[in-house]
């Protein structure tokens, strides 16, 4: 069986159940583009993917290759076997209507977020806003200073960079291509990413 691969249209969200030593490879497709990510075990989604417990065990606020994603339980969920970025974000947050109308004024409240995207794909798998947890953003570039202050800035990613990640247990992975256009996380203009999932033995 080929690996299955579906392009995810600017804004919106996706959803798949990967299998042990599944991997699944997202391809930023025009470059500059923030993938909002999130992933629970997929036979209980009470353990799912934890922030805190990813950075404690490896020490770093990014992720590369090497990473693992570890859950609330501290057990591995996925581990990044490639990357052709170098770094990734994990306290940057999802965009909210809420968020983005302290930032940025309350003219922005109409336009869609990657919450929204979350609750109604996670809502194809029984999970609602109490289920969302703080989410990895594969791409996106927020610097920290040393006197502790962070920006979202332009990405380090270009056309058609990817990383690789293999799933460690049977899980459910979350994305939200985030349609924010009021900071550079997506250079104000969102586009496309590709997901590839193959399964183990298939090259």
């Amino acid at each position: 069986m080929a690996p299955l691969s579906v392009d995810v249209p600017a804004r919106a969200a996706w959803s798949s159940a990967l299998r042990r030593g599944d991997t699944l490879t997202v391809t930023d497709l025009h470059g500059n583009q923030a993938v909002d990510f999130l992933a629970y075990d997929l036979h209980d989604t009470a353990v799912r993917y934890s922030a805190a417990d990813t950075l404690q065990a490896q020490g770093s606020i990014f992720l590369t290759t090497g990473s693992v994603l570890l859950s609330n339980e501290h057990t591995p969920l996925l581990t990044v076997t490639a990357d052709q970025v170098g770094r990734h974000d994990t306290i940057g947050g999802a965009c909210s209507k809420e968020s983005n109308t302290l930032r940025y004024g309350h003219h922005t409240w109409p336009q869609h977020a990657c919450v929204e995207n979350f609750l109604a794909e996670g809502a194809r798998w029984g999970l609602g806003k109490r289920d969302l947890v703080p989410n990895v953003n594969w791409y996106m570039n927020v610097p920290v200073e040393a006197d502790g202050t962070l920006g979202i800035v332009d990405g380090l990613s270009a056309p058609g960079l990817s990383l690789t990640l293999r799933a460690e247990t049977d899980v459910l992975v979350l994305v939200s291509n985030c349609p924010q256009i009021n900071n550079p996380c997506n250079g104000f203009d969102p586009t496309p990413v590709r997901m590839t999932i193959s399964h183990l033995g298939e090259s």
